[in-house]
């Protein structure tokens, strides 16, 4: 019946052979439709926010033959490689970031092969759209020019913006982050910008105007978010000046003085007037329109009134010249206009010098308050302050100056015939600060230019300023550095900290408060900066060693900084070292340290440093101890278990000490602890197995590991041989089938059995020992008996079957190492006496197995 199916089965295989033999098929990929993640890659679909990494496609396919198929995946020369595949299972996984921006079509070259044939097709791979792109502004940057009599609803400027996305995430809309003065809408669609109806420009308030533009899509899903994408762009709008202000004269009223000594041509007085629109302003013409008395002239351009005739041909004493200043236009047209009188006095000797008056008459001190930092180019218009010089001509002709900080102020006009309005301007606004000093002052000085005399006049200017809360506190340090010791009791001071705020009164008190991570455990005093642990606050240095908050100081209207303070909460020595246990067994082969070991929670050293010494020893004087590390040994003259004995005259072999753990810390604090050692010595092995045992007597799990290494080689070993047989066997069935001459096993012969030997370690010292299961009482441990051999298999079942031993033996070994392992998990190290009987009965097995079929 074996021989009838052995010879089916060469038939089935020698046609299956014939049959390959005859024909090979290529390999081919199942084609599923693009929506399908399994065949061949087709038309397949991927977003373009699918993470790197993530499998997204299973190449498939089959071969006719069932012979196993291998899969490629590359690209084109040049192209990116964006995917790779597995080549057993087909996996394809995304190993480049996808842009549907950039590449929106991926070719790929997929293959499939059996070994001999390989199929190679091109497919196309889609990127899909997701909302990674927001809103881009084109034409950048936005910076027009319009009038400012623009009508209100005009429009005046279209922004675009683009965003590459799809879809409604390729849509964009627009919205202006509006104020409530905003003078400016948007049109949502079209992105066209238009003057608010109802608003008006004004260069003359607002030169120019600043809108931010908001473009947003349409939203859309990224990496499985729906999101909204937008992007921002300022745009500047400059309001350009239109003529709708009439011209002004400048430093009205005027007065000028006609000496006797005068000539024809003297400059009298120059006007001047500005056009009031200063963004693009006309030039100014100047005429006379009545009071000249045929006397005076003006230069139309530079508004300079000079005399026509000599002094003494004038009829009056006093002329007052309506003059009248227009804007030019374009085409030399005159516009608005301004009309100003220019008052003319006749004066004939230089016996008065220049003087200054007030509101009520001559005046040498002039007083005005008002607050600190004016803003550039302001007139001071509390001083009401004329100069005068009562001669005519020449005489009445002085400068004048302002003598005090520099570039602080200046004085209009700096060159005065006869009488001006003195008017004082601020040029440098730095310069008044209420905390450099709350009074400024200055000397006024009019000095005659072109007289011998040389007259002059000294007025004194006072300012007195007035504090405005112009100045921020400011902490005299950015951060502050604490430390406070542990254990400290509430309320303990920690640091203080310090603001300056230069500002007088309620503006320079400050206000001091704390806040952030960790700051709930501290409070401040809102005064004085002193900042305290909380009453109830219990520091400790084991829990957080390290805190730190911010520190805010605040004036009476809101100006406020920040500093950072950072606390250490030091460590105290208020543990004591303690040990496991109070009474520890130790057992100690000869030659071989035992360690103890204390734990001081302290958090730094010195504090949870420990150092070990023996208090006191029975026997005394037997064993040393590392200070640093806590291992006990042996003295050096103790080498032997004879020794021991002839010291302890007792058969437990079990010492005792006392072992005291002290940290460094101040006060120093100290713990002790009983140890029972129980002195062995270790059974003296030899050869390799021997050694490698000593080495790993504190590493047991290494001694097993390497057991279960032998075990598993010599399985792999017993297999291996057995294999080979086999194949022996077979080869030589197919080319002459012999028959086997089966051995019976004996019938009255027991079978045999390995009984693995329990061992079990009480003490760790033991598993460096070879002992039999009985144990013995006495402290020297007798080297073991040899192992017995094992012996030879006998039948159990004398009226069974005769039936053929197995070839493969691998089958029991395998069973052997599986129990040995299990036992070694529970019970511990083997020695190497066991290794070398399982060993040998191993073999054995295998020599009689392979007997049996001869």
């Amino acid at each position: 019946m074996k021989k009838e199916k052995k010879m089916h089965a060469l038939l089935l295989l020698l046609l299956l052979h014939f049959t390959l033999g005859q024909s090979d098929y290529a390999p081919y990929f199942y084609d599923n439709g693009p929506s399908s993640t399994h065949g061949n890659m087709a038309l397949f679909s991927i977003s373009e926010d699918t993470p790197v990494g993530t499998q997204i496609y299973i190449l498939n396919g089959t071969d006719l033959e069932g012979d196993p198929v291998r899969f490629g995946l590359t690209f084109e020369k040049g192209s990116k490689e964006y995917f790779r595949v597995e080549s057993k299972s087909g996996n394809v996984t995304l190993i480049q970031e996808l842009d549907r921006e950039k590449q929106d079509e991926i070719s790929v070259l997929v293959s499939i092969t059996d070994g001999r044939n390989k199929v190679v097709e091109t497919v196309r791979v889609f990127v899909t759209d997701a909302n990674d792109e927001p809103p881009e502004f084109q034409n950048l940057p936005f910076i027009i020019a319009i009038p400012e009599d623009t009508a209100p609803g005009s429009s005046v400027y279209k922004v675009q913006a683009v965003d590459r996305d799809m879809g409604s995430g390729g849509s964009v809309s627009y919205y202006l982050q509006t104020s409530p003065f905003a003078k400016f809408a948007i049109d949502g669609h079209s992105g066209i910008i238009r003057v608010k109806p109802g608003e008006t420009l004004d260069y003359e308030n607002t030169p120019t105007h600043f809108v931010t533009v908001v473009a947003k899509d349409g939203g859309g899903k990224n990496k499985g978010k729906h999101q909204v994408l937008s992007s921002t762009a300022t745009m500047t709008i400059n309001v350009l000046d239109a003529q709708d202000m009439p011209p002004s004269f400048i430093g009205t009223p005027y007065f000028g003085y006609v000496y006797e000594v005068s000539l024809p041509g003297s400059e009298i007085f120059t006007v001047y007037a500005k056009d009031g629109d200063q963004g693009n302003p006309n030039s100014i013409h100047y005429s006379i329109m009545n009071g000249s008395g045929g006397v005076f002239d003006i230069n139309s351009t530079s508004g300079c009134i000079t005399l026509t005739t000599y002094p003494i041909l004038l009829t009056n004493e006093l002329y007052e010249i309506i003059v009248k200043a227009s804007e030019v236009g374009p085409n030399d047209q005159l516009l608005d206009s301004e009309v100003t009188t220019v008052t003319v006095r006749v004066v004939d000797l230089n016996n008065h010098p220049p003087t200054f008056y007030g509101e009520n008459g001559p005046q040498i001190k002039f007083e005005v308050t008002m607050y600190e930092h004016p803003p550039a180019g302001e007139i001071l218009r509390g001083f009401k302050i004329t100069v005068n010089d009562s001669d005519q001509g020449a005489n009445a002709k002085f400068k004048l100056r302002l003598v005090g900080p520099s570039r602080v102020l200046r004085v209009v006009p700096q060159t005065v015939l006869n009488e001006a309005q003195v008017t004082i301007i601020v040029e440098d606004t730095s310069g008044i600060d209420y905390e450099k000093g709350p009074t400024l002052s200055f000397k006024l000085l009019a000095v005659e230019i072109d007289t011998p005399e040389r007259f002059s006049a000294t007025a004194d200017i006072v300012i007195n300023l007035m504090d405005t809360n112009d100045n921020v506190p400011k902490f005299t340090s950015e951060y502050y550095i604490a430390r406070v010791p542990e254990n400290s009791p509430g309320g303990s001071s920690v640091v203080s900290v310090t603001a300056n705020d230069p500002d007088s009164g309620p503006w320079g008190e400050v206000k001091y408060t704390i806040y952030g991570s960790g700051s709930d455990l501290f409070s401040i005093q809102p005064s004085s900066g002193l900042i305290s642990t909380q009453p109830w606050t219990s520091l400790d240095a084991e829990v957080r060693s390290k805190y730190n908050f911010y520190v805010k100081a605040e004036d009476s209207e809101g100006k406020y900084s920040l500093s950072e303070v950072f606390v250490t909460v030091l460590d105290m020595n208020d543990h004591s070292p303690a040990f496991d246990e109070t009474l520890l067994e130790k057992t100690m082969i000869i030659g071989t340290p035992v360690r103890v070991e204390a734990v001081d929670e302290d958090a730094e050293s010195p504090n949870n440093v420990i150092e070990y010494s023996i208090m006191t020893a029975d026997p005394d004087n037997a064993f040393d101890i590392n200070a640093k590390t806590g291992e006990i040994k042996l003295k050096p003259y103790i080498k032997s278990m004879e020794i021991v004995q002839n010291i302890t005259k007792q058969k437990d072999c079990k010492w005792s000490l006392v072992v005291q753990a002290r940290d460094r810390g101040s006060p120093s604090f100290s713990t002790t602890a009983v140890v029972n050692i129980d002195i062995t010595e270790a059974t003296p092995l030899k050869g390799p197995m021997a050694a490698f045992l000593m080495k790993s007597r504190d590493n047991p799990m290494r001694a097993l590991g390497m057991v279960i290494v032998i075990i598993s080689l010599l399985v792999g070993l017993t297999v291996l041989i057995s294999t080979a047989m086999y194949m022996r066997n077979l080869k030589s069935n197919r080319i002459m089938p012999t028959r086997r001459i089966i051995k019976r096993r004996p019938k009255d012969q027991q079978p045999w059995s390995f009984n693995m030997p329990v061992v079990k370690f009480n003490n760790p010292a033991d598993k460096f020992l070879i002992v039999d299961q009985e144990r013995t009482t006495s402290c020297m441990r007798p080297k073991p008996p040899p192992p017995n051999a094992p012996p030879p298999p006998c039948n159990t079942r004398p009226n069974e079957r005769p039936r053929v031993v197995p070839t493969i033996s691998g089958v029991l070994a395998s069973k052997g190492s599986k129990k040995a392992k299990s036992n070694r998990r529970k019970e511990g190290n083997v020695s190497s006496a066991f290794v070398s009987e399982l060993k040998m009965r191993l073999e054995q097995k295998i020599i009689e197995n392979n007997q049996g079929y001869y």
